[in-house]
């Protein structure tokens, strides 16, 4: 199978890595033509400066390229996510479509809803505990499908070197990865303002209870929130310094902007929409979004 991965970040450039790596051909679009050829040239990318990435994938900047495949993998951020698949629309021919982002729109809407609304097609989303380096060198990682049966079957094919469950609950899965982030950023902050381990704990259940809710209060199934995409990822990114969104809770309570992309801020606001819609309590996110200005 040929899979088109659009996002040349080092989630997407991890995802090709081990999409390749079990034998698939892959295009790798890159937003930036100079990085594009940079990457094709090198064989790797500076956010994941130990990986080379394998021959079969092949890092373009043009669009088209990158969509004559027969499943495509959106991996940009979810701020670029509506203006990114705008420019893929002309080049649809039905293939399935998975998003790979953990965020929400500011507007409150989730990835797959407008994958849906602009292509109109089968819709998946890939969520759970990774972080890009360890799947791009091949260390074990699990992670959850959830989709349609004929997103699900064609995501096993692709990401046969994961350990990978499936759910039909694509709401509950998308707000797993973006609570997650939401919650790693606040631990991030507790750590950085030198809260002691039982506020941490506190904060941590109080703050995933909401995101919980808040996923009951539009379908969800309880249950995601308990398994690999919901605590499992929460576990992965609560408290290592590995996660971007823990880094950026460590720069606020240090009073510092935080760097780079950071989704849970992106999703802050998109995710109080949804609880203002929704009539769902969200006290500790509310602070978050105080302390970020959202």
């Amino acid at each position: 199978m040929k899979v088109g991965i659009i996002g040349a970040g080092a989630w997407g450039t991890a995802l090709a890595c081990g999409i390749a790596r079990i034998g698939h051909d892959v295009v790798l679009w890159a937003f930036d033509l100079a990085l594009a050829q940079d990457m094709q040239r090198d064989r790797t990318n500076d956010s994941l400066p130990d990986v080379i990435i394998p021959e079969n994938v092949f890092i373009t900047n043009d669009m088209e390229t990158a969509c004559k495949t027969d499943i495509w993998i959106i991996a940009v951020p979810s701020e670029f996510f509506s203006e990114t698949l705008q420019k893929s629309r002309e080049f649809y021919k039905n293939q399935p479509v998975i998003s790979a982002a953990k965020g929400i729109n500011p507007d409150g809407m989730l990835m797959s809803d407008i994958i849906q609304k602009s292509l109109n097609g089968a819709v998946g989303v890939i969520s759970g505990p990774g972080f890009a380096r360890e799947l791009a060198l091949g260390k074990l990682t699990g992670s959850v499908i959830a989709g349609v049966d004929t997103v699900v079957d064609a995501a096993r094919e692709i990401f046969a070197d994961l350990v990978l469950e499936d759910t039909e609950d694509i709401t509950g899965v998308q707000l797993c990865g973006a609570g997650k982030n939401i919650v790693a950023i606040l631990m991030g902050y507790l750590d950085g303002q030198g809260a002691g381990e039982n506020e941490r704990a506190l904060k941590l259940c109080q703050t995933w209870a909401e995101i919980t809710d808040l996923g009951i209060a539009l379908g969800a199934d309880k249950d995601t929130f308990s398994g690999l995409a919901g605590m499992g990822d929460l576990f992965l990114s609560a408290g290592s310094r590995t996660s971007r969104n823990y880094e950026a809770g460590l720069d606020l309570a240090a009073m510092r902007k935080p760097t780079g992309t950071t989704e849970g801020i992106i999703s802050l606001r998109g995710l109080l929409k949804l609880a203002e819609k929704t009539g769902v309590f969200m006290p500790n996110v509310n602070f978050l979004a105080s302390l970020t200005g959202v």
